[in-house]
């Protein structure tokens, strides 16, 4: 082996053990799982787990707090002793493992999991767990489903409770996908494990057992809202006033922010906030905070991200560069609006991390002007953006010019 790889030694104390328990509860746990849990002092988990294990738990018990306390003061506090946290299926995914793993080195934790609550849908449907598209709506906004809604595609949705197959199946039908197979897989593992199959249209308001799982396989009417992949959206998918970078516009301007995993977008003068609703549809760890001076189009923005998948978009109503106080650093800024305001350019240049994108459209000649300068004095690249489109001229169609865009791109040193 190379010299300059090293191997780090195993550590020698493990105190701490986090054990994935299914609905089947101790009948279903390995025997390093057993006796885990048996061993520890204290052991830790929500009351169904604490429940399911209580055969063999012969330390104390603590339920988890309420609210979750996700900075684990009770667990840490009890750092070198044997202690367990229980967790449901895989304590990896979406569960608590990864709240512990921020705070405790994976050397000092045994890890047993048992199989996911989408492992174990998977199973009982004969799906290939690869090939499926998968979301926890546990705890977070449903509308997080709307990305994923292509038809033919299947997916399965982890959810809190039994009202919520009810309100995705209406999400589903509002945006135009009623006709989709819909199953609720209730009680994966357990003794009330059953499966209720119909249509998203016909669900309804009935409520299903509180552990379930969502399987879709999606069906799109003509007219059901499906969200492409590649930028540039219909703009007739926002709502808005006007004060919208268009389809063809936005299509360039996410090509030139270049957005990055796990990246956070500024919308400076967001209008109806197409740019960095798109830019947060490219992947589930983008980030973005709309920036908007007026109270009504701030509004818009957030019904728009509702509408489109998206409801985790900040939104920071307020003029810039007074609204940008305080905001985290961005990897990548957009100007759509408001950039001839003072200070507005030097602000978001000043807050742009090193190596971050800045991405400015004028259609004004001052904001024009402005543009010109800074490529002048900083670099980067200037573009001009002409469209045109086809439009009834008399009894034939001709082109239609739309305002020309200038467009300046820069990569912070």
């Amino acid at each position: 082996m190379a010299s300059n790889v090293s191997r780090s030694p195993a550590a020698t104390e493990k105190w701490l053990s986090v054990v994935g328990v299914g609905e089947d509860g101790v009948a279903g746990l390995a025997e390093q799982a057993r006796t885990l849990i048996g061993a520890a002092a204290h052991v830790f988990g929500g009351a169904r787990h604490l429940a399911l294990a209580h055969p063999l738990i012969r330390g104390a018990a603590h339920p988890w707090p309420t609210p979750f306390d996700a900075a684990m003061r009770a667990v840490l506090a009890l750092r070198g002793k044997p202690v367990c946290v229980l967790a449901s299926g895989d304590p990896f995914l979406h569960g608590v493992g990864a709240t512990l793993a921020r705070h405790v080195p994976p050397g000092e934790m045994r890890v047993v999991p048992a199989p996911s609550a989408f492992s174990l849908a998977a199973a009982r449907l004969g799906w290939a767990l690869q090939d499926v598209e998968t979301v926890s709506l546990h705890g977070r906004p449903i509308a997080l489903i709307l990305p994923l809604l292509h038809p033919g595609r299947r997916v399965l949705a982890l959810t809190s409770d039994g009202q919520a197959p009810a309100a995705i199946a209406a999400l589903l039908t509002q945006a135009g996908f009623g006709a989709s197979d819909f199953r609720v897989l209730e009680a994966l593992g357990g003794a009330e494990e059953a499966v209720i199959a119909g249509r998203a249209e016909a669900v309804g308001d009935a409520p299903f057992h509180p552990l379930n799982v969502v399987a879709i396989t999606v069906a799109a009417a003509h007219n059901a809202r499906i969200l492409g992949r590649a930028a540039g959206l219909d703009d007739d998918l926002f709502a808005h006033d006007g004060q919208i970078t268009k389809r063809e516009v936005r299509a360039l301007s996410l090509s030139a922010l270049q957005p990055r995993r796990g990246e956070l977008l500024w919308d400076v003068g967001a209008g109806a906030g197409s740019v960095a609703i798109e830019w947060m549809l490219a992947d589930a760890s983008l980030g973005a905070i709309a920036i908007e001076e007026h109270a009504e189009r701030a509004a818009r923005i957030g019904e728009n991200a509702a509408r489109l998948g998206v409801p985790g978009l900040r939104i920071v109503t307020g003029a810039a560069p007074a609204a940008l106080a305080g905001l985290p650093p961005p990897h990548a800024v957009f100007v759509g609006g408001g950039g001839t305001d003072e200070g507005v350019m030097p602000a978001v240049i000043d807050a742009l991390r090193p190596g971050g994108r800045l991405v400015a459209n004028a259609v004004t000649l001052a904001m024009e002007a402005l543009l010109i300068d800074l490529h002048r004095r900083h670099g980067g690249e200037l573009t001009r953006i002409a469209i045109a489109r086809a439009a009834p001229l008399g009894g034939m169609a001709g082109w239609r010019p739309a305002m020309p865009v200038t467009q300046w791109r820069w990569v912070k040193p």
